[in-house]
């Protein structure tokens, strides 16, 4: 499809940005938050089912032929148009006050990404992109400005965010990822979905994470990509497809994919 075709998609993104912020704000730190525990043991409140439930609505409405894909509810609908919907993407920060949250928006077409949009009110704080047309952070479609990756070129000079050191334990990749946080300038744990976007405008340079889901990923790979980055699982397949997540300037992608490429298997000594 042509680039220009995505404006209204872009446009619906935002509504339902604005539709999902009216009712997370409106629950963020209410007393009478109803939390449960799901069954992979991550959390989820009353307020990430009713962001879903009223986007899933909109899309209905606005969208009928188009399928659905979130992170609480089942896929609904077919075809080569999907939105992929993370109604609080932070729900741990979300539920203990903190105001690192956001809902995640995309629309893809087959496997790639193509509209993006990140909206975290309790930052106040909104991105997005489209295939072709750059990236953006603003209050609106109105009021923006573009964001772009930095140019720093060598690790040694790089700033890392990341979630948590658990996850690269358990992928088997702990070492890996305590070596490559050695061998950058800086590194701070901004997690989720922000550590991402703080790559795409150039805050930071390197966001990676080994374990993350569709819904996690999609808007922010069209939001990095479109920023100057390059967005990748961390065996270097391009796209959202896992395993796990590097966000880059694109610089700096080559070295992190190799500082985090598995440990080859020591060959037993013959007798």
């Amino acid at each position: 499809m042509a680039e220009h075709s995505y404006v209204d998609d872009l446009r619906l993104g935002h509504v339902l940005a604005d539709t999902a912020d009216q009712i997370t704000t409106a629950r963020f730190k209410a007393l009478d938050l109803q939390v449960a525990t799901k069954p992979d043991m991550t959390e989820v409140s009353d307020a990430d089912t009713a962001v879903e439930d009223a986007l899933r609505k909109v899309l209905a409405r606005t969208r009928p032929r188009d399928a659905v894909h979130g992170e609480e509810r089942e896929d609904t609908g077919w075809g080569p148009r999907r939105w992929v919907i993370d109604p609080i993407d932070g729900t741990a920060n979300f539920v203990r006050g903190v105001p690192v949250w956001a809902t995640l928006i995309a629309l893809m077409e087959g496997d790639e990404v193509v509209v993006g949009v990140v909206s975290a009110p309790a930052l106040q704080r909104r991105w997005w992109a489209t295939r072709g047309t750059g990236a953006y952070t603003g209050k609106s479609l109105a009021s923006a400005s573009r964001i772009q990756t930095s140019s720093v070129g060598a690790l040694s000079d790089a700033f890392l965010s990341y979630s948590s050191i658990h996850g690269w334990v358990d992928s088997g990749r702990g070492q890996q990822f305590v070596d490559l946080m050695r061998d950058v300038w800086r590194t701070r744990a901004f997690g989720d979905f922000w550590s991402h976007l703080l790559v795409a405008e150039g805050g930071v340079d390197v966001a990676t994470e080994p374990e993350l889901a569709l819904h996690d990923m999609a808007a922010l790979d069209v939001i990095v990509r479109e920023a100057g980055g390059r967005f990748t699982s961390i065996d270097g397949t391009p796209g959202v497809r896992g395993p796990g997540a590097v966000a880059t300037n694109g610089l700096l992608h080559d070295a992190v994919l190799a500082a985090l490429a598995p440990t080859e298997p020591t060959e037993p000594l013959e007798d």
